[in-house]
């Protein structure tokens, strides 16, 4: 009787524990399930709001300044500020967005003295130079508290320069999204922008020949990567004079990344840009491709020429003298007055040829940035081997160039690319 007592509770002791096994084991299934489901709507809601990557910038200078036609409405949540502020707040000194820096404010205003060393003023807001506790010289630009706009490119800039990398674009050191403040940090480009060289009153301190097709070509290899070597590229949509940067060697940068945008398939774009600087055909369609910011290097091209803003008539200026010489050769007449003189004769010809062609109304056309990139350099390495002699301007030069050399060098890629490259690859720009 004894043994079939023991026997009983042996019995229930074993249910006991199996039936504590089960139990926990259905409890650890619940939290396994529960924690999936709720990883699952998650990502969900973090898909939804992911926005695409923008750009980058970095001015000491006159910033964006012009706006054509209102911006577009708000696309389905996709570029939604939650995200922005979201990633902006996040303690950590990193930003896993972007992959850059935070700076602490006290820290830029230390650096800034109180945000007293002015050095520039923009739509965006002031710009200040700093110097660091490690010694570093930068540029801090601050978004004006009352700029929704400049908010939009402050993200902008932070997600496409925390991923752009070229020597011919400036560099995004940080940023500071603390006290309700947003401020970008640059690497400082102690020789300013390209328009106050252009513009400056000291004549004897005016851009020589050399220097200006040097930054030419800066500028067109930095067009290059972020059409050719950016994945996916990017269109930069502001170039001008007044954000081209020059670092202390006079190397140029492209600079003020706040308009620009990854290349889309969708065509509903907001016309944005600086007047004088943007294309024709973008501002009849709202359709802005690559080809736009080849139009807008062409005037530049044409500014690097003349000394001469487009707001003053750059390019009537340029279409009146075109009249006479064809788009080939004759471009001597508008050759800034500053040069006095001193400046290559066949290669002004040369790079206002290819100028010229850039402002083509047709956007196909037009050549692209890498066409560009081939032919300033050829007329650099022509100069360096001596292949041609540095003429001033004068009644008895006579230069030969065959008109068609360019126009061969432009079309041999270019009608291979011209539309299956150029497909309209537009932005929707957010409020």
């Amino acid at each position: 009787m004894r043994e079939e007592s023991i026997g009983i509770v042996i019995g229930v002791s074993i249910g006991v524990v199996i039936g504590l096994v089960l139990a926990i084991f259905a409890f650890f299934c619940h939290r396994y399930h529960r924690k999936r489901s709720q990883i699952g709507n998650s990502s969900s809601r973090r898909a939804a709001t992911i926005p695409i990557r923008a750009h980058g910038a970095d001015s000491c200078t006159i910033l964006s300044d012009s706006t054509l036609g209102p911006e577009s409405p708000i696309k389905s949540g996709r570029y939604g500020l939650p995200f922005w502020l979201e990633g902006f707040k996040k303690s950590s000194n990193m930003v896993p967005a972007s992959g850059l820096p935070e700076y602490a404010y006290k820290d830029l205003q230390k650096a800034t003295h109180n945000f007293t060393t002015v050095i520039g003023q923009g739509a965006f807001g002031p710009v200040y130079k700093a110097q660091m506790s490690t010694g570093e010289i930068v540029a801090v630009k601050v978004l004006a508290t009352n700029s929704k706009q400049g908010e939009k490119e402050f993200h902008t800039e932070v997600m496409l320069l925390g991923r752009l990398h070229h020597r011919n674009l400036v560099n995004l050191v940080g940023y500071c999204a603390e006290k309700g403040q947003h401020m970008l940090v640059y690497v400082y480009m102690s020789n300013g922008s390209l328009a106050s060289h252009l513009y400056g009153s000291d004549v004897n301190e005016a851009l020589c020949w050399d220097l200006r097709v040097n930054i030419a070509l800066d500028v067109a290899k930095g067009l290059e990567y972020l059409h050719d070597g950016a994945v996916p590229p990017v269109i930069h949509r502001d170039i001008k004079s007044s954000n081209i940067l020059l670092d202390q060697s006079m190397r140029a940068r492209v600079a003020d990344f706040g308009l620009s945008r990854e290349e889309m398939v969708d065509k509903h774009a907001a016309i944005r840009g600086t007047f004088g600087y943007l294309d024709p055909e973008y501002i009849s369609s709202g359709t802005f491709t690559k080809k736009s910011d080849v139009y807008s290097f062409g005037v530049l091209l044409f500014e690097i020429i003349a000394g001469r803003n487009p707001q003053q008539g750059l390019m009537e200026y340029v279409e009146l003298a075109s009249m006479n010489i064809e788009g080939k050769v004759g471009w001597e007449e508008i050759v800034d007055s500053h040069l006095q003189g001193n400046f290559h004769v066949k290669e002004l010809n040369e790079v206002a040829a290819i100028a010229y062609k850039c402002i083509n109304r047709a956007p196909n056309k037009r050549p692209s940035m890498r066409d560009i990139v081939q032919v300033l350099t050829r007329i650099l390495k022509s100069r360096h081997h001596g292949n041609h002699h540095k003429d001033s301007l004068s009644a008895t030069d006579e230069v030969f160039i065959d008109p068609d050399q360019l126009e061969t060098m432009i079309s041999v890629t270019d009608h291979r690319r011209e539309e299956s490259k150029d497909n309209p690859a537009t932005e929707v720009y957010d409020e």
